[in-house]
């Protein structure tokens, strides 16, 4: 019994991880996509058009933070030491994203048909922030002064 939920814990840290490692490239990559060619990223990434007019500047503030939290969830997977703090900072952001998205639509800036449109890029990476995040602290070896 102790062998299989050991087997199942290294199973699911091994899952974590890897989805960290995962979403930390990911997040880096589309950062340093809007760094590199921001006009490209613009017209490439369904519905970015219609929120309004291009703005060179304005994305490659965005693609710095892409590329911060990016280096932050991979960071994370390889200290295990500071993995809640390193995860935990890049997923409020990317929650308040989400939640700024789900806002637009809620007070007519957005139409409906954004939600899922916007899931895959917007929300998902928020979800797996969370789940990670949570896990992240679930795992971690608690202080005293912190019990």
């Amino acid at each position: 019994m102790l062998k299989s939920l050991s087997k199942s814990s290294t199973m699911l840290k091994s899952l974590c991880l890897g989805l960290a490692v995962l979403l930390g490239v990911a997040l880096e990559a589309n950062g340093v996509f809007m760094l590199v060619s921001p006009a490209n990223w613009y017209f490439a990434v369904p519905g970015v058009t219609a929120t309004g007019p291009f703005n060179q500047h304005f994305l490659r503030d965005i693609g710095l933070i892409f590329v911060l939290i990016g280096g932050a969830f991979l960071a994370g997977a390889a200290r295990p030491q500071l993995r809640v703090l390193l995860w935990f900072a890049p997923t409020i952001w990317l929650f308040g994203h989400a939640l700024f998205h789900f806002w637009e639509v809620a007070v007519g800036i957005g139409s409906p048909s954004d939600i899922p449109r916007d899931f895959p890029d917007v929300t998902l990476p928020a979800l797996i922030g969370v789940v990670l995040t949570a896990w992240a602290w679930r795992t971690s070896p608690r202080t005293a002064s912190l019990e």
